[in-house]
Order: C-alpha cells, then structure tokens, then sequence
C-alpha cells in the first residue's frame, strides 16, 4: 500500500498567522475531492510551520480543522525544516514501507528535489497523486485553445482531468502542468497541446527580454502575423539564451517551454537562481514565477470588475467630476506628509532605529536577509496600534518563511474591499561588491546591504501613511463604505511571489475586491526634471479587468491636479503598457480584478528618458541619495491615498 504525504502551505491550503498566533488554513480548488478519493490510503504530513513559539500546536489544530477527519495517524505527522533529506527519511521510516512505497505531494520544487534524493516518488499538484502512485510523469504542455473555443470550455475539461494551468498568455494561449492522460483528454475535445518537458524538480517561470530584437529583412514583405511570430520567436530565443548563458556553472540546465509575453517561458531545476539573472537593460519586474493552479481560469474578479466599472464616480463629491470631497482631500494633506514619509523610510531602511528606543538599524529588507522578518514584525505592531485587523499571510521561498502583512479596516455590509499596496522586500542585486582582495563577487542576499528606500520603501511608507490617515478619518467619526485593505507584499524582488501567493489565496477564498492601488517607486526624481508620475494600467488579460482598472487610473489621474499642480501625468494602458505583468497588481489582473500601479517616471514612456532613481537595485538606494524627494513622493501617496480612501466610501 502507498503512503501519501501532502505539504500543508500552497499544496493543500492556503495559511495567515492570525493577531493570537493561530492558524487559519484554507483549502485549496480540487484538494479536498483528491484526499477523498484516496480515503483508504494511509496519509500523512511533511510540513514546516516555522519557529514561532507553538507554531507545531497552532498548525495541527488548523491542519485538523480544515481536513477533518483527513489526516488520522500522528506517526505520519511530521513538521520540520525541509532543507535536506532528513524529514523525508523520517517520513519513509514512520510509514513502516520503502521509500519507493511512499510519496510526496508537495508545489516546492526544492523540496521535491530533496524528496527524490529520499527515494520517494513525487507529485507537483494534488492533482497529480494518482500519476505519482503509479509512476507516471508530468509534463509542461503549451495548450492552444482553437478558434471558437474558450477559457470557460478550457476550464471545464481541464477541471475533470489530470490538468493544472500555470499561466494565461492569452485567450489562446495557456501553459500548464499535465499527465499523458491529461493530454489525451485535452486533445480529444478539441485543444492542440504542445507537450515540453517532464516537470520533476523544476518550476517555471517568465522571463522577459526589454532589447530590442530586429526582425530579417527577408520579413519586410511579410505579414503583419508573420512579422509578429517572426519577432516573439527571435525574442524567446534571445532571452533564452542570454539566461542559460548566465547560469551555465550549475550541475543542471534550465529548459525552454517557448515563446511568452515579451520573452520566453524556462522550467528551472532545483538550486538554479533564475530569479537573479537580469539582462542588460532590464526593467523591473522582468521576471515572473508562474504558480500551478486548477482555478486559473475562472478569474472571478471578472465578475466583479464588470459590476463595478459604471459606478467608479459613487462616493465620490457628487458633483460629477470624479474628485474626493475637501473633507478627505484635507485629512490626507494633513497626514500623507514629506515628513511622515521620510520616517517611515528612515526606520525600514536602516538610517534610523527600526523601532524608535531600539538600538537595531536594519541593514536590508531582501528576503533572504533575516532583517527581513524584524521588519515584517514592526510592520504588524504599527498597523495593530491604530486598531486595524493584521494577518500574515504565509508563504515559503527558498526554504524560508516569509510573510505579506495584511491590515484591513472592516465594514459591516460591505460588498467588497478596497486594497492599498506595496511590497516591503528590497534588493541590491545590481550593485556592485568586491570580495576582501578587491575582486568583483556577487551580491549576497544574507549579508549585503539592501536599504530599497526608493524600492520600494517609498511604497510601503505611502502605504503606512494611508493607514493612518484613515485612522483619523475614523476618528472624527467618518466612516468607509467599503473594507478597506492595506497590503505590504514580501518577496516581490524574487519574482512576483508575494503577491502571487495573496491573489491566488483570495480568488480561492472567493474574496470580493472592488480595486487594486498599488505604490511600487514613488520616491525618484532626478535633480532638475520635471516631476511625473507613471499610472500603469496595462493588462494582459482582456475584457472587464481592462476596462475597469483604466477606470481606476482615470480617478487617480483626475485627483493629482487636485493634490498640486505642475506634475506630468502619463496613464500607460493596454499592451503597450511597460510595466504589463511587472510589479504586483498584475497578480491581481491575472485574477480578473481591477488594478493599477503607480510610480515615479521609471519607464520613460513614449521613448523619452527615465527620471526616476539611478540608484535602483543597488545599495546606493538611501533615504539620503540625491534622488530621493520624499516631497514628490508625499504628492504622489497623497493623490493615490486619496482616490482609494474615496473609492472606498469616504
């Protein structure tokens, strides 16, 4: 008999620490219909609830409370680190069988990896538990939904069969996770599958080439389409290559899945950082990591975003204009100040005490540096002290526990909520480091300075501040109609992981979010130019969530003036949009919920230069660099502060 063991955070459920240290485990599309269909196997657990004191309790009472009646058997309970072998052996001796009678469930690809190395046999998705007992492989496979065909018809064939979709490149166009029964399936009502590699211990990702590829002149005379595949073939094959190149010093290759928005989609293998290779002249958010999903498809936000497109303007003065009311434009000049700001980036960013009476200055905020979670603390003590409700939402990346921090203000009734964002994590990958004899080494994430005052401290102090200044409207007896929600993502800088994890927990919760205003950069201005702000608007998924985050972008668009005069105002929308799948509202896009995100002029729009920090990536990113204005950025967080508190009801 096989004994099956399931990794609890992303595999199984999605988990947030609640204020008291409990545990709330939420389970994930297809997980419950999977463990009972093998109710007569024996099952167990291989999971890291992390360090915090009761941690293993607060997990198993979770663990209990979601599964009921699930997981029977203690002896087959273990929770530990997953960095090695050791639990995995552990596991194979406590189910009293072989390692190869015995498997793990589990989305890390690391952990996989280490699960191999124990002997044990290993599935990607719950999905793929039957495949796993019966050592059958899973594949990246590239599906080509035909002309009449949709997402909708997608879903419903993928949702009865060894099927996980990974990510949505296009109407016709998804790349997903399945078995050669899946494939059968898919073929048989009507998709073309391109079947790639076998996943194993590798997880994929999109990586996005900003070069410019020409095209062979022998496509002059071609084609608009032909010209179009001519290039996105070129591309893939230029990113690629360059990517492989940089990491050609590992024991394994990463592997091409083919072309992708503005790059090429790689399956990288355990160990290989394919998150650290940046291509000359790349802009942010080059890389994405692509998250198996069975409920991809549905994009519930649609429905949402539909709905709530026509009644933008309501709350607002009501005059017509699309404006806050003088009332909500004042308390936010009163609370989203230069000065505010400029100590909320001080302390997250190490010029001054993270906790004012604490000697501790911290020296990065990068997810591999443990100041990460000091931060991430301080964070959560700020929000609680003006009364909000925090959780940390959870997650692992490279063997770590990290944690977004959610605060939200709750409205009885409300239909949905209203999200405030950035993301707390920084790096210096860019920066230059020399080893103790001069000699250039490479950034070290666990050492390294990393002060991200611009990136994106800037964002998280605005996000602060706006938490703030709805504490005083609160306070003077004023009150939102909607929940409104302040969320500080980690991990960002390590492909979009944070904020993938969130969305993709909130569509499974089936959450109701009205709008996204995310703050990624807002500090940069480069002595001289002219102050602009960049509202990214851009998704790659068409219909309602387009229609309706242009709509929020208008609303912002419209209360700059309102906030200051002279600022240039560039609103980046459609697929021309830069920073289309490049900071975190695009995870909430992929869910069908309008978004923005808001910045400095980093992209340089309509081919004019950049004005934002040159300092980006590097150490150099201080509270103290010349470009760093936290009055421009106090105008920006005002604006955006002020539109979302709106949108919000007050």
């Amino acid at each position: 008999m096989t004994t099956l063991f399931f990794d609890i955070g992303a595999t199984l459920a999605d988990g947030q620490v609640e204020a008291d240290g409990s545990w709330l485990l939420r389970p994930r599309p297809r997980v419950l219909q999977v463990l009972d269909a093998f109710a007569g196997e024996p099952k167990g657990i291989i999971s890291n609830p992390g360090t915090e004191q009761d941690a293993v309790a607060h997990i198993t009472q979770a663990l209990h409370e979601a599964f009921p009646d699930r997981f029977t058997d203690d002896r087959l309970i273990h929770f530990g680190p997953k960095t090695s072998r050791a639990i995995f052996d552990d596991a194979v001796a406590s189910s009293g069988g072989t390692a190869g009678d015995c498997v793990f469930v589990g989305e890390d690809h690391d952990e996989r990896a280490f699960a191999r190395t124990a002997g044990m046999r290993v599935a990607p998705h719950p999905v793929f538990t039957r495949a796993a007992i019966e050592s059958r492989p899973v594949f990246w496979t590239r599906i080509d939904v035909p002309e009449g065909g949709s997402l909708g018809l997608l879903e419903s064939v993928a949702g009865g069969t060894e099927v996980v979709p990974v990510h949505v490149a296009s109407p016709r166009l998804v790349l997903a996770m399945a078995t050669a029964v899946g494939v059968e399936t898919l073929q048989q009502a009507g998709f073309t599958t391109d079947v790639r590699g076998q996943v194993e211990d590798t997880a994929a990702f999109l990586i996005r080439d900003d070069r410019s590829v020409p095209v062979p002149e022998a496509f002059s005379g071609a084609s608009d389409e032909s010209r179009t595949a001519a290039e996105r073939a070129m591309r893939a094959a230029a990113a690629f290559c360059f990517a492989s190149g940089e990491l050609t010093g590992y024991p394994r290759q990463i592997s091409s899945l083919g072309p992708a928005p503005g790059g090429v989609y790689v399956a990288a293998p355990t160990g290989v950082p394919i998150e650290e290779v940046h291509t000359q002249g790349a802009k942010p958010g080059h890389t994405e990591r692509l998250l198996p999903d069975p409920a991809l498809l549905s994009r519930p936000g649609e429905t949402q975003a539909e709905g709530f497109a026509p009644a933008l303007p309501a709350g607002f003065d009501g005059t017509g204009n699309g404006l806050p009311s003088p009332e909500t434009l004042a308390a936010v000049r009163a609370t989203v100040t230069p000065e505010v700001l400029r100590t909320h980036v001080a302390r997250i960013s190490g010029v001054e005490p993270l906790v004012p009476g604490d000697p501790l200055k911290v020296r990065s905020r990068d997810a591999g540096h443990a100041d990460n979670g000091l931060v991430v603390d301080a964070l959560v003590r700020h929000f609680e002290d003006l009364g909000l409700a925090v959780r940390r939402h959870a997650f692992r990346w490279r063997g770590r526990q990290l944690f977004n921090v959610e605060a939200e203000h709750r409205v009885e009734g409300a239909d949905s909520a209203v999200l405030i964002t950035g993301h707390l994590d920084s790096t210096a990958q860019s920066g230059h480091f020399v080893d103790a004899n001069g000699d250039p080494r490479p950034y070290d994430p666990q050492a390294d300075p990393a002060p991200g005052a611009d990136d994106d401290g800037s964002g998280t102090a605005a996000v602060m501040a706006a938490a703030e200044c709805l504490h005083a409207l609160v306070a003077e007896g004023r009150a939102p109609t909607r929940h409104v929600r302040f969320v500080l993502f980690n991990a960002e800088e390590q492909a979009l992981v944070g904020s993938k994890r969130y969305a993709r927990a909130a569509a499974a919760a089936d959450d109701r979010i009205a709008g996204v205003f995310q703050m990624d950069m807002i500090a940069g201005l480069q002595d001289g130019s002219p102050p602009a702000v960049e509202i990214h608007a851009g998704s790659s998924v068409p219909g309602p969530v387009a229609a309706a985050s242009d709509a929020l972008g208008d609303l912002v668009a419209r209360t700059v003036p309102a906030i200051t005069s002279g600022f240039e105002i560039q609103q980046l929308t459609g697929p021309g949009d830069p920073a289309l799948g490049r900071s975190d509202h695009a995870s909430f896009h992929e869910r069908g919920w309008a978004a923005i995100a808001v910045s400095e002029n980093l992209f340089g729009p309509d081919g004019g230069p950049a004005t934002g920090t040159r300092q980006y990536h590097t150490p150099g990113d201080t509270l103290l660099d010349e470009d760093h204005d936290t009055r421009y950025a106090a105008t920006i967080a005002c604006s955006v502060t002020a539109t979302a508190l709106t949108f919000a009801g007050l």
